[in-house]
């Protein structure tokens, strides 16, 4: 059985991604295709979802570089590919616990060029 993937476009970076096992990536797999606006913190990209779901129990504030992140508090994909304002030696933390719903099959550090306003693509793959 083949892994299912979404293809996350940002402003001409292409990202393929691995769906993992949760509800979360479920419901996202569902909705796709969908359109939204990035913004950026520190070294994160995140953008709004058609999506609402709960915290999921493990969810957690401080991920690996690229692991793609859910944060209920706004609906949004969070995708840190370094440092945010509040994160402590250098580790990439998100803003609050984020479900973990995906694993970036590209390298999530082209995510440096964008710019908070470029268009995003969620489709599946």
């Amino acid at each position: 059985m083949s892994v299912r993937q979404l293809v996350i476009t940002v402003d001409g970076v292409t990202l393929r991604v691995a769906l993992l096992d949760t509800p979360t990536a479920a419901a996202l797999y569902e909705a796709a295709p969908f359109d939204s606006v990035a913004d950026t913190w520190g070294q994160e990209v995140y953008f709004g979802t058609p999506v609402s779901r709960p915290r999921e129990a493990d969810a957690r504030e401080v991920v690996s570089v690229g692991e793609i992140a859910y944060w209920p508090e706004g609906d949004a994909i969070a995708i840190a590919y370094g440092p945010t304002p509040i994160s402590r030696a250098g580790e990439p933390r998100l803003a609050a616990p984020c479900n973990i719903w995906a694993r970036a099959l590209d390298d999530v550090t082209a995510l440096a060029a964008v710019a908070p306003g470029a268009p995003v693509r969620v489709e599946r793959a």
